[in-house]
């Protein structure tokens, strides 16, 4: 019986209208950094100060109004990475540094002066052709890259930089009044500016420490195109997010004056928000923070890409301005001088707390510039195999029949799907950890039933725990001072799904170890190996709480004030439940975990999905820019609620959202409670066929699909990546957002719009042969062809150049496919060569890490030989799969004879056919083991 004291909890709690979360004006922090207009910064650098060490250059710089000094730090990092750190040298209390984001402390080289001067300090990096400027007055710091700034900070003066205070003299929260009835200006001037309190409805945020909020600018040369900052439901291009200011100059490096030149952008002027926020049916083209957070932007011209990566957890800013500047080369006459206009874009970080903790990753190339950050926070962890198959999910299924019905289902319509998953309604009263008792009565076997079809389980965790005396989890939490505190040292509660709660408070490493400890089967009754997590309402969601979430000055472990750690919240709450689930494996197998929120990082724990999306045409859309932008930022194990989770699509729509969601990394079926059902089968037979078909073509992918994910673990590669990824030379392909690459080889274009007949692609590449994926025809000519379309597929396009392994079928689950063979497509490229690998391991365990129990072949097909060989001598992993097939796409002629050759072994000849309308040759029967080298001679 629930507690009659306790408000009835609904959807419409958190459905709450957009008015109840802050627009930019109305966050105080933001209006006081504001007051602070681009010109010539008050800061001077002190160079009497500095100390050259073997790891870094530390040395200070003063405010010229209020002279108190700040520390700065700047390092160079092995692999072309910079950081800068600015923080108080005495402050009255440690300022909050963000730990466990980065792997591990980054190994650091040391720099030398090169030059010194009153005015300037030139320092030489280990890179001989990368220089750091530092200008004295004002203080402005520079990254020179074969003798082009690269980046350059504080160029526009804004470096923001709020001393922690001793609180004032106890005053009322309310504006004092005279005796007239008016305010007091200087109160009303603090009300406004939220030193000490800030007020939001009827919430007030007592700041104990006073203001602390930090900024800098960043000045991106040669760049117009930026990328990053998720999470937000908007365009692939950052936008512009302020006006240009006035024209102003300064003396750059060799001589050169850069003028900048003032032109009308398009501006909505508002800023990109990463503060993680529970927003119900988030608005679209929206800069305001949603679920997760990751503060890296991506600036990208042909032939340099860059990264910054602002390492701070508070709620944090960006505004962005792109224009133009034109440089003026003042080495020469003036009468030979000349300009030239080059674009630039400014980017300016604000965060209400913390230090100033800076990387700047230099590339030169995309890749390089997803290695550097992976170097800082980790690759993407390789998911078990079952994890890339379909996940068939609903707020809520009903009870243990419903479960059994569904599934069965699956079997009865021929639909594979490795996962059904379970919401809020399967506890015991939102009590996490616990069952139904009448609704799933018998969790054990409900499992069982699932582990005969070689299938999984998905339960939701959340981190608020229901205040119960008689609920386990939450005496123990109490008992041991587990949860978040307010202000006044009490259990900060709130409401959400079970009623009252308090939250856990997973910045506490014991608390961290605690929760994983409840996954133990011991603990977690009813729980299975074949039972993984789902982490949602972690931003945290506090219903009625300050914009949904809990209160800033709400304290954890540490002493330390929620607003310096909300952005890390999930974050560590993914990262315990990852631990639990390895732990209760006895660390031998790789744990599931999706999580709503997620910050810097979160790539190490799981998987990420985009949150409450509507049933609209225009949420598919935007999910594709959205997806690529947490690819960018490392987190590649990605995706989005397919057919919506609010609303009821058309069937249409459903179609369109199984095609496009079959074809990106992390593919779940979910709703809400009240929508009508929607399982694949439920709209009729034409369209349950065609969603059948694209679910099937995702599992005879999965091959594909595992050797990227490795490639992502290993070496920081997008799975789901933009086009100008591939082709950095490109301009024309630096803003596409409706089509993107799948790997090196698939080019995927989702069809989002109602009643397509037909859609523009466009095929990047002069030299580039591309060919349709599923007829093998070689489609005629480049840039942007129109092609048309039907509801049974969208288009997929295979490069030329490229190898794609296959399954030839497909189970009722991953588990089912083991040892179905192999199918290999070759798309020839322009030269008639082609290249691919495959990555293959148990699929489950950590023995491909701990045993090198893993298979890395790469496949070439040069001059007319097809060839299998080991790409990593350390794999030690074997398998009875063999290669059944191969499909060699833009053979021009038919050969005579085809020849197996395996090292040691007698040739063999091949069966084969040949189609001289699409020129594909296939080779069929040939049954060669995917473990061992051999080759294919067609002559």
């Amino acid at each position: 019986m629930e507690s009659s004291s306790q408000e009835e909890i609904s959807v419409a709690d958190e459905a709450v209208d957009k008015s109840s979360f802050k627009t930019c004006s109305q966050i105080a922090f933001y209006r006081r950094q504001k007051h602070l207009c681009p010109g010539k910064s008050l800061y001077r650098a002190l160079l009497d100060t500095v100390e050259l060490s073997d790891s870094s250059v530390k040395f200070q710089i003063t405010n010229e109004e209020c002279k108190v000094p700040l520390l700065v730090e700047f390092y160079e990092i092995e692999g072309s990475i910079f950081r800068l750190k600015v923080n108080e040298i005495a402050p009255l209390k440690p300022r909050y540094q963000v730990p466990d984001v980065l792997i591990k402390e980054p190994a650091s080289l040391r720099l030398t002066i090169s030059q010194r001067d009153a005015g300037k300090l030139v320092l030489s990096c280990s890179s001989e052709d990368q220089q750091l400027h530092i200008t004295v007055n004002p203080f402005q710091m520079q990254l020179v890259s074969k003798n082009e700034i690269v980046l350059s900070m504080n160029t526009n003066g804004l470096l923001y930089f709020e001393h922690l205070q001793h609180p004032p003299p106890i005053r009322e929260s309310t504006l004092q009044k005279r005796a007239d009835g008016s305010a007091d200006s200087s109160e009303e001037n603090q009300e406004d500016l939220g030193l000490w309190e800030e007020k939001f409805g009827s919430f007030s945020d007592i700041k104990a420490s006073g203001p602390s909020s930090v900024g800098l600018d960043f000045s991106l040369h040669g760049y117009e195109h930026v990328y990053g900052i998720p999470q937000h439901a908007e365009t692939l291009l950052l936008k512009n997010t302020r006006e240009i200011g006035k024209v102003s100059s300064y003396q750059g490096i060799r001589g050169r004056v850069f003028f900048w030149i003032p032109q009308l952008c398009p501006s909505d002027n508002d800023v990109y928000r990463l503060y993680n926020l529970d927003v119900f049916g988030y608005k679209i083209h929206n800069k305001m923070g949603i679920y997760g957070s990751v503060p890296l932007l991506l600036a990208h011209k042909p032939d340099r890409t860059i990264g910054v990566f602002w390492l701070n957890s508070s709620e944090t800013l960006v505004e962005i301005a792109t224009k133009a500047a034109a440089e003026a080369d003042l080495s020469r006459t003036p009468e030979l001088s000349k300009q030239r206009v080059l674009p630039q874009t400014d980017v300016r970080w604000m965060s209400e707390s913390g230090i100033i903790d800076t990387f700047i990753l230099m590339g030169p190339h995309s890749f390089d510039t997803f290695k550097q950050y992976a170097e800082l926070t980790g690759t993407q962890s390789l998911p078990p195999l079952f994890s890339l198959g379909y996940h068939q999910s609903r707020w809520n299924y009903e009870d243990e029949n419903d479960v059994k019905e569904v599934d069965a289902g699956f079997d009865k319509y021929c639909i594979p799907y490795d996962v059904i998953w379970l919401d809020i309604e399967h506890t015991d009263g939102k009590r996490y950890f616990t069952w139904d008792k009448k609704k799933f009565c018998n969790p054990d076997r409900m499992q069982k039933e699932l582990m005969k079809k070689k299938r999984k389980l998905v339960v939701i965790v959340d981190p608020h725990i229901k205040v119960d005396p008689q609920y386990a989890i939450y005496t123990q939490a109490k008992g041991k001072g587990y949860f978040v505190k307010d202000r006044t040292g009490k259990d900060f509660e709130g409401l959400c799904w079970p009623g009252l709660s308090s939250y856990l408070d997973f910045t506490n490493p014991n608390v961290r170890e605690w929760y994983a400890d409840q996954f133990a089967f011991k603990n977690y009754k009813g729980s299975s190996e074949i039972l993984f997590v789902w982490n949602d309402m972690n931003e945290p969601s506090v219903f009625k709480g300050v914009e949904l979430t809990m209160q800033k000055d709400a304290v954890h472990h540490g002493s330390w004030e929620h607003r310096d750690v909300h952005n890390l919240y999930g974050f560590y709450q993914q990262m315990a439940t990852a631990e639990g689930l390895i732990r209760r494996s006895g660390e031998l197998e790789r744990p599931f975990v999706l999580t709503r929120s997620f910050f810097a990082g979160s790539q190490k724990y799981g998987a990420v999905w985009t949150g409450d999306n509507r049933a609209d045409w225009s949420y598919l859309k935007i999910s594709i820019p959205m997806l690529l932008t947490l690819s960018m930022v490392g987190i590649s194990f990605c995706g989005v609620d397919v057919g919506g989770f609010i609303g009821n699509p058309s069937p249409e729509l459903l179609v369109r959202w199984y095609q496009a969601g079959a074809l990106q990394p992390f593919f779940r079926g979910h709703a809400n409670m009240h929508t009508k059902r929607r399982e694949p089968w439920l709209f009729g037979k034409e369209n349950t066929q065609i969603i059948r078909e694209a679910i099937k073509e995702r599992y005879s992918l999965l091959p594909y699909l595992y050797s990227l994910f490795y490639r992502a673990h290993t070496a920081a590669e997008p799975v789901m990546r933009p086009v100008w990824v591939e082709f950095p030379k490109e301009l024309k392909t630096f803003g596409i957002e409706d089509e993107y690459m799948l790997g090196n080889a698939l080019l995927v274009y989702p069809v989002t719009e109602p009643k397509a007949t037909a859609v523009d692609v466009f095929l990047p590449g002069s030299q580039e042969i591309w060919y349709d994926f599923r007829r093998f025809r070689r489609l005629e000519g480049q840039g942007t062809l129109k092609i048309p379309v039907t509801l049974n597929s969208i288009p997929v396009i295979q490069r030329g150049g490229t190898i794609i392994p296959l399954k030839t079928s497909v189970g009722k689950s991953t588990e089912w496919m083991t040892d179905v063979p192999y199918e290999l497509h070759v798309a020839l490229d322009y030269k008639e060569t082609a290249t691919g690998e495959l990555y293959l391991d148990d699929g489950h365990s950590f023995q491909y890490l701990h045993k090198k129990q893993f298979l890395l072949r790469k496949f070439t097909f040069q001059e007319c030989v097809f060839s299998s060989r080991c790409a990593d001598e350390k794999g030690l992993f074997h398998t009875r799969c063999v290669v059944e097939q191969v499909l060699i796409l833009g053979m021009k002629k038919q050969p005579s004879s085809v020849i197996a050759r395996i090292h040691g072994g007698k040739d063999k000849a091949v069966v084969f056919t040949y189609d001289a309308k699409s020129s594909v040759l296939t080779l069929k029967k040939l049954s060669l083991n995917i473990s061992i080298d051999w080759e294919i001679e067609i002559k």
